[in-house]
């Protein structure tokens, strides 16, 4: 714990912890956001203390990420002199799960802190986020956090846009795991992206077949258009009308008119007796 009247100090009108509360944030500082939240009133949260107690961070890395949840808004640090009369400066850090506007926490500290307003319902969690939580719930090898989750949750979503289920999506992310896996998160976004599908083909380069029909009539086959009302040609009474015979070479009818004329006179001729 601090010093007295020098630890953390939680705002009023906070909305309740979920796992949606620091998503918005990138993972470094929505881990040191949960952290300083379950921290109770007065404890410190100064930039040592916080690297004490977060191994993983160090003292460069916890001072980046307060600014960032100062800027925020979910961290307000005032700089004041302690008792009157006084030279020594301190600072007094207020912390708030609900992100604040810098207005907010002005007037907050003037004792003029604007009502609260209702908090808009959350919207539920997608297929893709619920897929993830699954494999962070179920597999110790691969512990997601929610802001994990909520930072892979535009990865998972396009395998799921691409025709694979959910429940396929938690196997390949699961499937021969090593045994000891350092970095769940980068692990598991590698696999989203190098073992993800292809996209399906567009319904518009698909290849069809062409579509006949019959004649409604006689049962002709025919492409639709050549069918109009459901009937063929012939049946409408439009049927092409016969070929007109060839016409005869004029030589080849002069001949013709002799033969029969000269079979004629020969059939005229008087039989002898």
């Amino acid at each position: 714990m601090a010093a007295p009247g020098y630890g953390k100090k939680s705002a009023p009108d906070q909305s309740p912890r979920d796992r949606q509360t620091f998503a918005h944030l990138p993972e470094r500082e929505a881990h040191i956001a949960a952290h300083i939240d379950r921290l109770p009133d007065g404890a410190a949260i100064d930039v040592k203390t916080l690297a004490k107690e977060l191994a993983a961070y160090g003292q460069h890395a916890i001072r980046t990420a307060l600014n960032a949840l100062t800027a925020a808004g979910h961290v307000f640090r005032k700089r004041e002199t302690v008792g009157e009369g006084r030279t020594q400066w301190v600072w007094r850090s207020y912390f708030s799960r609900t992100p604040r506007s810098e207005a907010w926490w002005k007037r907050f500290l003037k004792g003029d802190a604007p009502e609260p307003q209702p908090e808009p319902a959350a919207a539920p969690p997608s297929e893709a986020y619920e897929a993830l939580a699954v494999v962070a719930r179920t597999n110790p090898r691969l512990p997601l956090s929610a802001a994990e989750c909520a930072d892979l949750e535009p990865l998972a979503a396009e395998w799921l846009a691409r025709g694979i289920s959910r429940a396929h999506l938690v196997r390949t992310l699961t499937a021969n795991l090593p045994g000891h896996i350092h970095a769940p998160a980068a692990f598991t976004r590698k696999r989203l992206l190098t073992k993800c599908p292809p996209e399906l083909p567009p319904a518009a380069q698909q290849h069809t077949s062409p579509t006949l029909a019959e004649c409604a009539n006689c049962g002709t086959p025919g492409r639709p258009e050549a069918l109009p009302d459901g009937l063929c040609r012939p049946c409408q009474g439009s049927a092409t009308p016969p070929p007109e015979p060839p016409l005869i070479h004029p030589q080849a009818a002069a001949a013709r008119a002799a033969h029969q004329a000269g079979r004629a006179r020969f059939l005229a001729r008087p039989k002898r007796r």
